[in-house]
């Protein structure tokens, strides 16, 4: 077919001599294939990294992993809420400044996905939008809302010429822009059509050239891709029926999970699985994929969002995502397997690329029982994928045409690469049931990296005119068909990378033979010259500094080390050891060798130091302790969330004083709540709200005049949502007085009575009709107002009116709805909803009187709780054992003086320690973590910049402290929402800061 156009030429100059005026154009284009780079084909690989969720002194190390894992290509959104905090007042300065970001991934040959919004989603506050949107009147998120798209154009007119200037038009690496995000999820194409082209022109307008893209939803003049972790091939079938002739494209796939607040760790992605579901995107005809996420970072200051489900699914601080960066830049299992697919994907991309599904009808391999096939051929060449469906590692026969029979190893799942004469040079055919992770020229020959498990064996077959072995570092099986140019060879994956050498049609051929772990430190280093091209085997994890410098970890100084490539010092087998120590290898015998490596080098390794211990906190911290006191007057005379307050996040503290006639437990209504909250009554803390959207809290009051106290932290606007914009903190009036029911028990069905509270009451609704209607009966006892919250239906009606429900969404399981205006005072009220789904985990009738409203509200926000004076903690509320001691906080000599008796102050507190920065070796790259074992909830602060929210349910335990935040003398403040003892408060390195980093280069 013809070659799609994009509306980009790329023209820079290009002087060979003196005078001369020579252009190359450089273009970006794209067929039904894949995109192009002048004329070329490239499979686009991209790593999402998001500049905002780590300090700019971590963004080089960060990218350089990713172009390492064989990754060309770099996505990250763009948070408007980071650069215009305040209305008017724009930060592109230090870890805000996007543009530098952009021209670092430039400067590392890496292209850019752009993706400005302004809706980002990404489990950040609010979707990304500013908190001071939220004020504006009238205004609709997400729509042709006047009000809305004139701050949208304020903001395009901020951000996107910081895009526009780095396109690759204009000689930096933006490729694609993405017209807003996963619009699809609320809406169809037609329906968002109006809205989406309003986003798209207001880009093009200002002067994006580069082709521009959608996920989850498209618009006329995008290319659409796909956003999943599961369901490759039907994603890719509704994109072909959608657009036949764009390349297709996993925008973001979802190599892990975010977590949240008390939810279990999001650790059910596992590193086989993340392969296997590779494998599908690949075996399907993706030819762009972008690793949602490759480092997740961290959510800073307030900035974690919270996200649909339940009430209370509030982001944790930490975004490691389980990705395969973890949230310290370390690599992970994950990253081993995304490196290993990549560099698979690098090695044959044009023929994936070029690629078309072999029909069912044409699968010819014969395979056994408990497997399947699938395949893609171009041209003469062919890639099967086999795939195990058995409950056990097996080596299993597989049968191509003209009966080569081949043995493949599959892992339970696993799907496993089956090269059919595949072309490796000219004249050269390859065909083998293995992973080849290299195929390209290395210091003069085409270098192949075969892959296997330790202890497996691997039969692959070379087709060539002539093929002579001239040397083999391990034992060689080498049959020979004299009937035909094919040589059978079997080998054998050792710890020990194994090294061939062939002559196969003429062609200088290595093959590297590697076993599962040596690829885990198989590195590929790119040069601007190709011959220049570099590889290093043997390294847990490398680095590579802005001079150039290749910096390496050793775990195991007695693992061999291989250098391959144009290195200065040449191609070389090592240990760790050697590199390490070198005075050590001198006495084994390689003396000479290691000599000369290091006299290239230049370098002078002595023995190394001991290893680096972590800062030690000051002995006892100070203290100071906040007395709640709210003492402006709200100027309604009722309370006023976050946005109305002009606060984005931290503490509001709301206070009013009622009378009660006699003392006793009440409830006390909060109809709209959107965080958790503590309340006490006269100083005492009554509860923590956890489950939020409207709540019933009982309170303990006493004769008299009481004084309520309601404590909010802001724990993140929801990220997505039909409901996007929730206000936080308290919004509207509050009552006292009041019941609460739960109402998931004796629904009325046709079939009888349903539960649906408890996992053992399933089988009663696991026979019922498809969304059968229950119903069960209300009484109001005097009460005129009523709200329902939790797991509401589709389809909610009283009395027989249908109740609606605004922007329902199924996916979203919980709202708030006001039933006042449809109930009947003093008469059975019939409330009626279709069957959903069960357990539910929350379904309550709240109901109370109008006339209980509390009134006259004062507040406070974080100026009221700001530490004001410091004292030494020595004591805890006036006393403490000096003979008491506690071995488990003792930590590299990092221990508290004085032990705390009592554990909780029951107040909020603020507690300071002051501590040194580590001497740090320079053969160590060490980070830096707080562990906040015993306390309760509140806020991180380290030397002016905070660190995040932190709430000791689960699942974080550790909290991120950045090194490049140290300075030389350090604070760190801990507020405390309950003043839980700080005694076993200590700083840690990450398991990784314990191994060396040697100099390779």
């Amino acid at each position: 077919m013809t070659e799609k156009r994009s509306l980009l030429l790329h023209e820079q100059e290009k002087i060979t001599e003196p005078g001369a005026d020579n252009r190359v154009t450089s273009e970006w284009s794209y067929d039904r294939h894949s995109f192009m780079w002048n004329g070329q084909r490239v499979f686009l690989n991209s790593a999402t990294i998001h500049y905002f969720r780590m300090p700019r002194a971590e963004w080089r190390e960060v990218l350089v992993k990713a172009k390492l894992a064989g990754m060309n290509c770099i996505d990250t959104y763009f948070a408007w809420n980071v650069h215009e905090p305040e209305e008017g007042q724009w930060n592109f300065e230090g870890d805000r400044d996007c543009g530098a970001f952009l021209d670092l991934c430039a400067e590392l040959g890496m292209w850019v996905i752009a993706r400005p919004g302004p809706f980002i989603c990404a489990e950040w506050d609010f979707g990304g939008f500013p908190y001071w949107l939220e004020t504006k009147p009238n205004v609709k998120f997400r729509e042709n809302n006047e009000t809305y798209l004139h701050y949208v154009d304020l903001y395009f007119d901020r951000i996107i010429p910081v895009i526009r200037e780095r396109q690759v038009s204009t000689g930096g690496s933006v490729i694609l822009v993405q017209v807003e995000n996963e619009y699809g999820y609320l809406m169809d194409d037609a329906a968002a059509s109006d809205h989406m082209i309003r986003l798209r022109d207001g880009l093009l307008r200002r002067g994006i050239e580069v082709p521009l893209i959608t996920c989850v939803g498209g618009a006329e003049g995008t290319i659409e891709g796909a956003n999943f972790w599961s369901g490759a091939d039907g994603h890719y079938a509704k994109l072909r029926e959608k657009q036949p002739d764009t390349p297709k494209m996993v925008t973001e796939f979802w190599t892990g999970w975010f977590e949240n607040w008390g939810g279990p760790s999001a650790i059910q992605k596992t590193a086989p699985l993340l392969e296997k579901r590779l494998m599908e995107v690949l075996r399907a005809g993706y030819t762009g994929i972008s690793h949602y996420m490759f480092y997740g970072g961290t959510n800073f200051g307030g900035y974690g969002g919270r996200t649909v489900g339940s009430s209370d699914i509030f982001m944790v601080t930490s975004y490691d995502y389980d990705a395969p960066l973890n949230e310290y830049g370390r690599v992970t299992p994950k990253y081993a397997v995304t490196k290993k697919w990549s560099y698979f994907v690098n090695a044959f991309g044009t023929f994936f690329m070029e690629s078309e599904e072999v029909p069912e009808a044409e699968i010819s391999p014969r395979h056994p029982k408990g497997t399947s096939i699938r395949g893609r051929r171009s041209g003469d060449q062919t890639v099967w994928y086999l795939e195990s469906h058995l409950d056990e590692r097996q080596t299993l026969p597989i049968t191509l045409e003209e009966g080569r029979t081949l043995p493949v190893a599959l892992d339970p799942g696993q799907i496993v690469p089956v090269f059919d004469r595949i072309r490796i040079a000219d004249d050269v055919f390859l065909t083998g049931g293995v992973w080849i992770t290299g195929n390209e020229m290395v210091n003069g020959e085409r270098t192949l990296f075969i892959v296997g498990d330790t202890g497996q064996r691997s039969v692959v077959e070379l087709e060539a005119p002539s093929l002579r072995v001239i040397s083999s570092s391990m034992q060689l099986l080498l049959d020979h068909d004299p009937e035909s140019d094919v040589r059978r060879l079997d080998l054998f994956h050792f710890r020990e990378p194994g090294t061939i050498r062939l002559e196969a049609g003429g062609v200088p051929l290595r093959i590297i033979v590697l076993d599962s772990e040596a690829m885990d430190r198989t590195w590929r280093i790119e040069d601007a010259d190709p011959e220049q091209l570099r590889y290093v085997i043997g390294l847990d994890d490398v680095n590579i500094l802005p001079s150039g410098q290749v910096k390496g970890m050793i775990s195991d100084p007695d693992r061999s080390m291989m250098l391959l490539g144009g290195w200065p010092c040449g191609e070389q087998m090592l240990t760790g050891r050697e590199f390490i120590q070198p005075d050590v290898a001198v006495e084994s015998g390689r003396a000479e060798d290691t000599k000369n490596y290091h006299e290239t080098k230049g370098n002078h390794h002595h023995q190394l130091p001991v290893l680096p211990m972590p800062p030690r906190l000051s002995e006892s911290p100070d203290v100071s302790r906040i007395k709640l006191e709210a003492a402006a007057q709200s100027p309604s005379g009722q309370p006023e969330h976050f946005a109305e307050y002009r606060q984005d996040y931290g503490y509001l503290l709301y206070e009013c004083d009622f009378h009660s006639e006699e003392g006793g437990t009440r409830n006390l209504i909060l109809p709209n709540l959107q965080d958790t909250a503590r309340v006490y009554v006269g100083g005492v803390e009554q509860a923590l709200v956890r489950q939020v959207g409207a709540a019933a809290i009982p309170v303990r009051t006493v004769k008299g005049t009481n004084r309520l106290q309601i404590l909010i932290q802001h724990m993140g606007r929801l990220n997505f949502s039909p409901h996007l914009g929730e206000s936080k903190g308290l919004a509207g009036p509050v009552y006292l007085g009041g019941t609460v029911q739960d109402i998931r028990r004796d629904w009325q069905a046709a079939s009888g009575i349903v539960h649906l509270d408890e996992v053992n009451h399933l089988d009663e609704v696991n026979h019922l009709e498809e969304h059968p209607l229950l119903s069960r009966s209300i009484m109001l006892d005097g009460m005129d107002r009523a709200i329902l919250v939790g797991a509401v239906s589709k389809g909610l009606r009283i009395n027989g009116i249908d109740v609606p429900l605004e922007g329902y969404q199924d996916w979203f399981s919980f709202h708030t709805v006001d039933l006042s205006l449809y109930l009947k005072p003093g008469e059975v009220n019939t409330l009626e909803m279709p069957y959903s789904s069960s357990p539910l985990n929350r379904l309550e009738l709240i109901l109370y009187r109008n006339a209980d409203e509390l009134t006259d509200w004062r507040m406070a926000g974080n100026e009221a709780l700001l530490p004001k004076q410091w004292e030494t903690l020595g004591t805890f509320n006036g006393s403490a054992d000096p003979m008491e001691t506690n071995d488990d906080v003792q930590y590299s000599g990092n221990r508290m003086a004085s032990p705390l008796i009592d554990r909780s102050y029951g107040q909020p507190v603020w507690y300071r320690w002051k501590f040194s920065r580590s001497d740090v070796p320079e053969h160590y790259q060490v980070n830096l973590m707080v562990r906040l074992t015993g306390m309760s909830k509140g806020t991180l602060h380290l030397n002016g910049h905070h660190l995040g929210r932190y709430w000791q349910i689960g699942p974080q335990e550790d909290y991120k402290v950045p090194v490049s935040w140290l300075q030389d003398e350090n604070e760190l403040l801990v507020f405390d929402e309950e003043g839980c003892a700080p005694d076993r408060i200590r700083l840690l390195f990450d398991k990784p800061s314990q191994y060396p980093w040697v100099v390779i280069e």
